[in-house]
């Protein structure tokens, strides 16, 4: 399996002003994996540490920050002898250690020699109010599950990988059926390592689907493990209603759905956590595609997404026969896999916000909203080959975007006014 989080990485250890570099993201999405294999590939040893299974080593921190002695004790517990230039050292699930967070600090101030990677699955939801945080002290990478592109390099397409990472547009056509097929693959078994890698050695149906079922399961144990306790009722309400919030067709989130009568302030705690775990994705409206987006966004008017595809056909019991279905499978729940599918790519793309947009009386809606390299790009998401869209349309005419971009089933082409880009291509074509 490859993941292109490899590269990064690979950056973050050739820069001359390298910070200790925590890796942020869900769990089961690949975070230890991926430190694991850029440590074996990168490095002559890897020292390894878990702190949610090495109990004992979770007050290594306690004593001081002196870094002569920690390393020592890093030494003892692993066997290895620690060269700054040829180890990485990981700290996995850093959050149940105590004082860990903090002790990045004193690594980037007192010993910028060593490579230092941490996870840390929890980190935005307020674990850490006992630890002085390293502000300015650190780098950040999140990782996602794997993308189109990855998916097709785990399951051997590397040919049609190569197309869409080389962006030859004019090559595309040709494979078409072989790109929509894998299309729906992804569609029901989405980017959670574990799925993608038991489709790619037996593509046993019920096996695939009962791995999704587990990590779900996970994530709700989650919620009753580290939740604060006043608000996990109210979180699984938010979780339990995510289907039906985006199988309507105006997939903005209403509160009326998980509870008759509910309003904002009951339920803002518990969104806020399921978005700063990394489970769900928030992507909230703009009023008008200026820049940057961020200034013209509505904090009381946005959509909820799954973090992984996959993950929302489990939870919604999304029939297998769907994919032998033709293109059925993307217009199911009147297209939120398919828009769902959309922001999964568009989200793996650093540095570029993610919004939606309707008018003063919601009454057209342009799907997402990006701002990428200095430009406000629209969206508009297709799941069927009818292409007509009066709100896109009206948008582009207001607005007049430099650039403007249309995804669906069709092939790839250029219009005066927009680009239509396949959906199996969006998240390459940036």
């Amino acid at each position: 399996m490859y993941r292109t989080k490899l590269k990064t990485l690979i950056d973050w250890k050739n820069q001359s002003d390298r910070k200790p570099l925590i890796l942020q993201g869900a769990r089961q999405v690949g975070k230890t994996w991926l430190m694991k294999e850029f440590g074996k590939t990168e490095f002559k040893n890897t020292v390894y540490l878990n702190f949610e299974e090495s109990i004992d080593m979770q007050t290594i921190f306690l004593q001081d920050f002196n870094i002569g002695r920690i390393i020592t004790i890093l030494e003892a517990f692993s066997g290895t002898q620690i060269v700054p230039e040829d180890t990485l050292i990981v700290f996995d699930e850093i959050q149940s250690a105590k004082k860990g967070i903090t002790s990045l600090k004193y690594f980037c101030e007192n010993a910028p020699e060593y490579y230092i990677i941490a996870s840390d699955s929890l980190l935005g939801m307020n674990l850490h109010n006992q630890d002085s945080f390293p502000v300015g002290k650190v780098n950040f990478h999140y990782l996602h599950p794997l993308s189109f592109y990855e998916f097709l390099l785990a399951t051997g397409e590397t040919g049609l990988a190569s197309i869409l990472n080389k962006k030859q547009w004019d090559i595309l056509p040709v494979y078409e059926n072989k790109y929509k097929e894998f299309l729906r693959y992804y569609f029901y078994i989405g980017g959670m390592p574990e799925v993608v890698n038991s489709f790619a050695q037996n593509r046993e149906w019920k096996k695939i689907r009962q791995i999704q079922l587990d990590i779900l399961t996970t994530y709700q144990n989650d919620f009753s493990k580290h939740a604060p306790y006043e608000i996990i009722p109210r979180i699984n309400m938010v979780w339990q209603s995510i289907p039906a919030q985006l199988g309507k067709e105006n997939k903005k989130f209403i509160y009326g759905i998980i509870r008759e009568g509910s309003r904002a302030k009951d339920f803002e705690l518990a969104i806020q956590w399921l978005v700063d775990s990394g489970i769900l994705i928030k992507c909230n409206q703009v009023s008008k595609p200026g820049m940057p987006l961020i200034a013209y966004q509505d904090f009381s008017a946005f959509k909820l997404f799954f973090n992984d595809v996959g993950l929302l056909g489990a939870k919604s019991s999304l029939d297998v026969k769907t994919i032998i279905g033709g293109n059925q499978i993307f217009t199911e729940f009147k297209g939120s896999l398919t828009e769902q599918f959309v922001i999964q790519q568009l989200s793996t793309i650093d540095n570029m916000p993610i919004h939606y947009w309707t008018n003063d009386r919601s009454t057209t809606e342009v799907d997402f909203v990006v701002q990428y390299e200095g430009l406000v790009i629209p969206i508009e998401v297709k799941a069927c080959e009818n292409l007509k869209s009066k709100s896109f349309k009206m948008f582009c005419e207001k607005y007049q975007p430099q650039k403007a971009i249309r995804t669906s089933l069709s092939q790839y082409r250029t219009e005066e006014w927009m680009i239509n880009v396949p959906l199996y291509a969006i998240g390459d074509f940036f």
